[in-house]
């Protein structure tokens, strides 16, 4: 049986990207095409090659105020022209900032791709970038990062523990900045971000719905033709520094519980030394094993098992730009400590490390990863989000169509000599958040 579901979640997958097309104009835009008609709907998504990853000191939290600043008008549609036609066609629409990219994208009835073309288009070359407008917008950013993050002792934990664990490399700071830069940013300064980075040239246009590859293209063509190339800021490698020991964080805030994170810089698919190395899969799988639902270990032996933690989870991207972090974070249960989740954590790494995965384990979270993969694709929002963060990290569309393939290739061995190339104390990025509970505390 098992083999049947693989083999048709397989086939399945295959089928969801059989009907991709690719195109690029001659400014360098471009353009990938996915067919679904299963219902008359369209997404319309604009993927530009910035995001806080290429910001420098001084200047974060660039990326994401100026997503903030593209609704605020242009010469030929003045602020909130935008969201309002897209509303008035019955259509969704909004925006979204990371560390490797900016998109912006409208979900709409497929006749109406047209006016998502001709508005994405617009705001391209001929954003308004006002000093009130920005003046009024930024305070705005400001209070974002006082609620989502200095006001929340679990991200304020989170944003503490990348900066120690990425000395050097791009991914050091947060995606909204730090507040210091948020004070002292200018309109005059993301102006100066728009005309590098916003350009045909270091975009991508994927589309995917009820459509047909020549049509879009042709439309594409018609709104976006016109633009000009530009000279894109020239990316240089940044390579993390050797580990040369365990880095530790401890933040002090007001919380009501304690909570551990255990970070190891590990390798994406963008950074494997060889590019037909699985490492990046193992870890996948490495993940689902610790973390897959009730069927995860971590919950398993320390939520339902002994009961030392109150929640657990995983956080990696095998789709990052650059190297990234393979953590293991959670919360201690009543009566229990960070020392007693701290060391669930290290045995069940340790065990990955010393004892082969058992097949039928093995299988199981195979096909777990598998099925949530297929699910994701099921919307076309799934689907043009994967697309859009392939090609903009610099992978293609086309390294979806491995993924099953890649996954099903990984053994026993392959997880039990990551984790014991990456799971190490040397390797290791430890932050601690501690409740905050007499106010003359430092934090």
């Amino acid at each position: 049986m098992r083999v049947i579901i693989l083999g048709f979640l397989t086939l399945l997958s295959s089928f969801a990207f059989s009907q991709t097309k690719e195109f690029t104009l001659d400014n360098g835009l471009k353009v990938v095409v996915k067919e679904d008609h299963r219902a008359p709907v369209v997404i319309s998504m604009i993927w530009y090659k910035v995001g806080s990853a290429d910001e420098k000191g001084g200047s974060t939290g660039l990326s994401h105020a100026l997503e903030h600043m593209m609704f605020k008008g242009t010469t030929k549609y003045p602020l909130g022209v935008f969201s309002k036609t897209i509303a008035s066609l019955g259509g969704q629409e909004n925006a979204f900032t990371n560390t490797d990219y900016t998109g912006y994208f409208e979900q709409l009835a497929k006749q109406h791709l047209k006016t998502s073309f001709e508005l994405e288009a617009d705001r391209m070359q001929h954003l308004l970038l006002t000093d009130e407008e920005f003046g009024k917008e930024i305070k705005v950013i400001q209070e974002e990062r006082r609620l989502r993050t200095d006001d929340n002792p679990q991200a304020l934990t989170y944003e503490r523990f990348m900066a120690a664990a990425n000395l050097s490399a791009p991914y050091h700071h947060p995606v909204i900045g730090w507040m210091s830069d948020l004070h002292t940013m200018t309109a005059k300064d993301a102006r100066n971000w728009y005309n590098q980075y916003y350009a045909p040239n270091n975009a991508t246009l994927v589309v995917v719905g009820d459509v047909k590859p020549q049509e879009v293209f042709t439309l594409a063509k018609r709104y976006f033709g016109g633009i000009k190339a530009k000279t894109v800021p020239l990316r240089k490698p940044q390579v993390e520094p050797p580990a040369l020991g365990k880095k530790e964080v401890v933040v002090h805030a007001p919380a009501k519980i304690p909570m551990l994170m255990l970070g190891y810089t590990v390798p994406t698919v963008n950074t494997v030394d060889n590019a037909k190395s699985n490492d990046p899969y193992a870890l996948e799988l490495a993940a689902g094993l610790l973390d897959s639902g009730d069927n995860g270990r971590l919950v398993k032996d320390m939520t339902r098992g002994n009961q030392t933690a109150s929640d657990t989870a995983i956080l990696y991207n095998l789709y990052a730009r650059y190297q990234t972090q393979f953590t293991v974070y959670g919360t201690p249960s009543q009566n229990h400590t960070v020392e007693d989740i701290k060391k669930g954590f290290l045995n069940q790494l340790n065990l990955l490390k010393t004892t082969i995965v058992s097949e039928q384990e093995l299988q199981r979270i195979k096909t777990q990863i598998i099925a949530q993969k297929v699910f994701e694709r099921d919307s076309i929002y799934g689907q043009a989000q994967e697309i859009g963060t392939l090609e903009t990290v610099g992978l293609g569309w086309q390294v979806a169509d491995e993924y099953i393939e890649r996954i099903n290739k990984v053994t026993a061995e392959d997880i039990k000599r990551v984790a014991k190339q990456y799971f190490n104390n040397a390797n290791l990025t430890q932050a601690q958040l501690k409740p905050k509970d007499t106010p003359g505390q430092k934090q």
